[in-house]
This record gives C-alpha cells, structure tokens and sequence, in this order.
C-alpha cells in the first residue's frame, strides 16, 4: 500500500500541534522529511489563513473550513493562493429555532452572548456555553467530550441536513451537507486525478462525532494520532516516516 502513497493530509490540533497553539521545531522537522517524499496537505475546521498563521506559515496546501475553502501554496510569491472560497445561504430564523430546541432539550439556558454563531462561509457553531463564554469556563466545561456525546445524537437530527462535529472544547461544528473533511478530500482526488489509495489521513478526533471521523470510518488509510507529541513514533511505527 504504501508504494501508491502519494499525499499525506494532516488534521492540525492535537496531531500537528497542541490545539490552537503554533507548530513546534520536531513536528516542522517532520513535515520537512515527508514533504521530500510525499505531497503534503492539511485538511482543518478553520480557515486556510488561520490554519496557515499556526503553521507560522509553513509552506503547504490547506483545505479549510472543512472544504468551503482551499488555498495552494504559491512557491514564487511564498503565500497562500485561494482556489475555493464558497458560501452557502443560511436560513437564520430556522437555525436558531433548531438552536432552541437544543438548549430547551438539555437545559442550556445559562450562556453568556448569543446562542448561534454565523461564519461567513455558512457554517455555524453551536457554542453551549454562549458565543462571549470566558476560556476558562468553555476548557473546563467538558474536556472528555462526555457531556457532547450525549448530546450528539440529537443535535445531529435537528441540524439533518448539515455534517455536524463535536468541535473545540464546548462546541458543536455544524457546516452545510457537501461539505466536511470527507468530502473536500475527495473533491481534491478528484481535481489532481487521484484514488482514495494514494492518500494517508493523519488525524486524532476518530470517534463518531469527531471531525476527522467521516475519513476514518471511509476506508480511506488512516493514521490514528493520539497525541501530537508522538507523531514522528506513530508514523514510523505505521511505515510512513
């Protein structure tokens, strides 16, 4: 299998980089033996200049906010090129109702700001806590996912028609039906002429819920990253370092 591998995709927080926190010297050191190997892409929830910013602008093709965006990065200019920057129009009355019904379910009527967030993509995030919820409040609130994966199945159901991930420490990632991490990285085999064989998916959040975990459950290779601290381990051990 791993004489087909053409391209390695990373998901970033928590496999390249502690969540929201820039990429360390041995992850990069990393980066740089694959890329003398493989084509390097980063599939990521955020945008492409976002996740570019953490990266400290390491030079990689990113898709962004799970597929509404993707960005080529221009060797000569040393910057992002954006390929795809797609919206998706948004009902905002219905959402909220949906929102509603959420918190009306399970009690989450202590929030501080508003209920809903809007992106300008289309996307939404369901911020339990509220949209103006202190950092400390919103990491302590349910660092094992415990609480959201109770939850999931029904906020799954009143957003049916969006890809809905448990997302950050207090959140849900809800984004419009085509798009999500699966089908933005078949779209990308698709533009470059490659098979779901030529790709491995490096990637922490697998369980059901997680954002990476339509790729996992797709029969796409998959690389489990349980932390990121031991991703040149895990990669070797997989026969891709």
């Amino acid at each position: 299998m791993l004489n087909q591998i053409k391209i390695i995709a990373f998901d970033l927080d928590g496999t390249l980089t502690q969540h929201k926190s820039k990429l360390g010297e041995e992850n990069r050191h990393i980066l740089d033996q694959l890329g003398q190997r493989y084509k390097l892409l980063m599939v990521g929830a955020g945008t492409c200049q976002r996740i570019w910013d953490q990266m400290d602008h390491y030079p990689i093709d990113i898709i962004g906010s799970y597929g509404m965006q993707f960005a080529a990065y221009d060797t000569e200019r040393q910057t992002l090129a954006l390929q795809w920057d797609e919206r998706a129009p948004v009902d905002r009355e219905e959402v909220l109702r949906r929102a509603g019904r959420i918190r009306e379910r399970f009690g989450l009527y202590d929030y501080t700001g508003d209920t809903l967030e809007f992106h300008p993509t289309g996307a939404l995030t369901f911020p339990v806590l509220g949209t103006k919820a202190a950092l400390a409040d919103k990491l302590a609130y349910d660092p094992d996912r415990s609480k959201r994966r109770l939850m999931y199945p029904f906020v799954k159901a009143q957003f049916h028609d969006y890809n809905v991930m448990i997302g950050g420490s207090s959140s849900f990632d809800i984004v419009p039906g085509k798009y999500g991490k699966l089908n933005a990285i078949r779209r990308y085999l698709t533009e470059n002429s490659l098979n779901e064989q030529e790709i491995v998916y490096c990637g922490d959040d697998y369980c059901e819920g997680g954002n990476d975990h339509d790729v996992y459950a797709s029969g796409i290779p998959f690389v489990k990253v349980d932390h990121y601290d031991r991703l040149g381990d895990i990669l070797r051990e997989n026969e891709v370092l």
